[in-house]
């Protein structure tokens, strides 16, 4: 029984890491398409399952939320977001179990976990929110000590971890409704996607094999771990760009802004990360500025990230890691193409979407690579299955 479920985790990595990428695109599309708070409550959506179909639901709905009338067009991509994540969720405690096979205690760990996250969504609903917030931070807490504690290898830890993260998202969706779309919640949401993206990621490539049998290559995973922490910084500026509705801050110029070099910016409030609740901040409030200031860092970021990862690439190329090396630049380019359409053609939803996947399919081929460069331990070589 061990051996059949410990064979299953690659498999079930693999299937999380896609099923991860396919939300991070499709709640890029939800958010691109101003549909954020498309459903005002929180996990229904104007308190049905799914979103009002017909006339009287429509009618009921739009009589207990007079502030947010229903937008059908709108209403089913934030809930099928919210599902999409719930699956996503099932998906990832299945792997945190197999990953914790060997270990009953931190398995023991993760079902309490889950237990706990059901408990907190069902008493949200019922408006226990104090008592619902404590089960929520019990059962982030529970897959992190377990993930801690868990004698294996770094990916499975990684899968255990994945769980934590999860978690929390779910709790970064809720804030998102109830507070109404701000910033620091909206950017946390899109990191977290990628932080939970990066770690299925890295967890399939390792329980499939990558990996190396020496450690020659040090100096080099250094450097992709830097460029891993670029793209990071980078996909966070992405994120407070987008939550402040700052991608056409400067118009559809570039590389100028506004039609000038050094237009006006207001850095010191583009870059508030805490602001006063109860605000709505659907739209943006920044005055054109401070927009301009997160538009001009988010450039100066791609062009930082630009040299550094085209350096890295030609490092990788020439160092035996032609793919990868390869795999990185085509990736560069492509990103760094859709950024300007995004600006050039007043941020299309199509290319903006794809300006997402972009950033979390470079986030691949670094992982990729920091995975083909990392030595296996004798007891790593042999838990490969």
């Amino acid at each position: 029984m061990l051996l059949r479920t410990r064979k299953i985790v690659p498999y079930l990595a693999i299937l999380a890491a896609v099923f991860a990428f396919g939300l991070v695109m499709f709640g890029a599309f939800v958010r691109l398409s101003n549909a954020g708070l498309s459903c005002p409550d929180w996990p229904t959506c104007y308190g049905q399952a799914t979103w009002p179909h017909h006339a009287q639901a429509v009618a009921t709905a739009d009589a207990a939320f007079p502030d947010r009338p229903y937008e059908a067009a709108k209403a089913w991509r934030e809930q099928v977001h919210r599902m999409l994540a719930g699956t996503l969720g099932v998906l990832v405690l299945v792997l945190a179990l197999a990953a914790a096979q060997r270990d009953r205690l931190t398995q023991l760990g993760i079902v309490i976990s889950a237990i706990f996250a059901a408990i907190g969504v069902t008493l949200y609903l019922h408006g226990e929110r104090d008592v619902s917030s404590g089960l929520a931070l019990l059962a982030i807490l529970l897959p992190t000590a377990g993930a801690c504690w868990l004698r294996e290898r770094a990916s499975l830890k990684m899968s255990v971890l994945a769980l934590a993260v999860i978690i929390f998202q779910a709790m970064l969706g809720m804030w998102t409704v109830t507070l109404l779309l701000k910033p620091i919640v909206v950017m946390g949401h899109l990191i977290g996607g990628m932080t939970t993206f990066g770690l299925l990621a890295y967890s399939a490539l390792r329980c499939n094999g990558l990996g190396t049998k020496d450690d020659r290559y040090a100096t080099l995973r250094r450097a992709v771990v830097i460029g891993i922490v670029l793209l990071a910084c980078q996909i966070a500026l992405g994120g407070w760009t987008s939550a402040n509705y700052a991608a056409l801050a400067c118009g559809t110029d570039f590389p100028t802004c506004l039609g000038q070099w050094v237009p006006p910016t207001d850095f010191k409030q583009g870059f508030v990360l805490w602001r006063e609740v109860g605000v709505n901040y659907e739209g943006g409030i920044l005055d054109m500025a401070a927009r301009s200031a997160i538009q001009i860092t988010h450039r100066i970021g791609a062009l930082v990230v630009f040299c550094y990862l085209g350096w890295l690439s030609y490092r990788l190329a020439k160092s035996g890691f032609r793919f990868g090396g390869i795999g990185v630049a085509v990736v560069l380019v492509l990103q760094v193409l859709l950024g300007i359409s995004n600006v050039h053609f007043g941020l299309p939803l199509p290319v903006a979407t794809m300006h997402n996947g972009g950033a979390a399919l470079l986030l691949f081929t670094l992982l990729a690579n920091f995975a083909r460069l990392q030595p296996w331990r004798s007891d790593e070589m042999e838990a490969v299955v």
